[in-house]
């Protein structure tokens, strides 16, 4: 059976962010759903919750079930609520997992500086876009550029999105994947700091660092995040 793949976004951007990665899987075969969560993407304006954003990661997941095994990949926020999800008592239809730059506990200091500096950017007249965008100008390249914003940014749902992180148990649920997992992350990400600890917690997991790339590893380096997808989808193949 072909596998089916399904991608969850990080903060404040949408789907669209994948698309070096939806062309790749098209290309190869593979059939593939990016999901937009709450308030993100063609959802803005909805309310950002954590009950919603499962059930958004819990009908792609069953939905691709019912055709192939599904492969699992979030960056960022979508990839800790993925490791929450994953990681469930009651185990969802997931035959593997690749986790993006998200091995980072949202609790404490670290939380709380992070949406102090969101705030900030955001109080600014254009809320920190033009400033965004400079960045980005200089550290993506032109294949991938357009992506990032072309669902529009999550404004509104950002502080929300980020105070409802610090209630999600991701160690304990780290400890119950049993399945193919890859914790992927960018040579200079800051959400490496626990990378060490998801690992050593993770019975079938491998750490990947991406050399001279940051947070945005999918968008930055996309043949290289999509040589390991091809990982990812060629190990599942192999057993099934």
């Amino acid at each position: 059976m072909t596998v089916q793949v399904v991608l969850v976004h990080g903060i404040r951007t949408s789907a669209t962010m994948w698309r070096a990665q939806v062309e790749y899987l098209e290309n190869r075969g593979n059939p593939v759903a990016a999901v937009d969560l709450p308030g993100h993407g063609a959802r803005r304006g909805e309310e950002f919750t954590l009950d919603e954003a499962f059930a958004t990661i819990d009908r792609a997941v069953r939905d691709a079930a019912t055709r192939g095994p599904v492969l699992l990949v979030g960056h960022s926020m979508g990839g800790l609520l993925s490791i929450e999800y994953v990681g469930r008592e009651d185990p969802p239809p997931v035959a593997a997992f690749i986790a993006a730059s998200c091995t980072s506990i949202p609790r404490g200091v670290g939380l709380a500086a992070y949406r102090f500096l969101a705030r900030r950017f955001d109080s600014l007249p254009d809320r920190g876009l033009g400033l965004t965008n400079r960045v980005l100008d200089r550290t993506l390249p032109p294949e991938t550029r357009p992506d990032f914003g072309a669902g529009g940014y999550a404004f509104d749902a950002q502080d929300t999105a980020l105070a409802s992180l610090s209630v999600l148990d991701l160690l304990a649920s780290v400890r119950r994947i049993r399945v193919p997992l890859w914790f992927i992350n960018g040579q200079w990400d800051q959400l490496r700091v626990n990378e060490r600890l998801f690992v050593s917690l993770a019975p079938h997991a491998e750490l990947i660092v991406v050399p001279r790339t940051t947070h945005l590893v999918t968008a930055m380096r996309p043949r290289v995040f999509n040589a390991l997808l091809e990982v990812a989808l060629t190990t599942i193949e192999a057993s099934t």
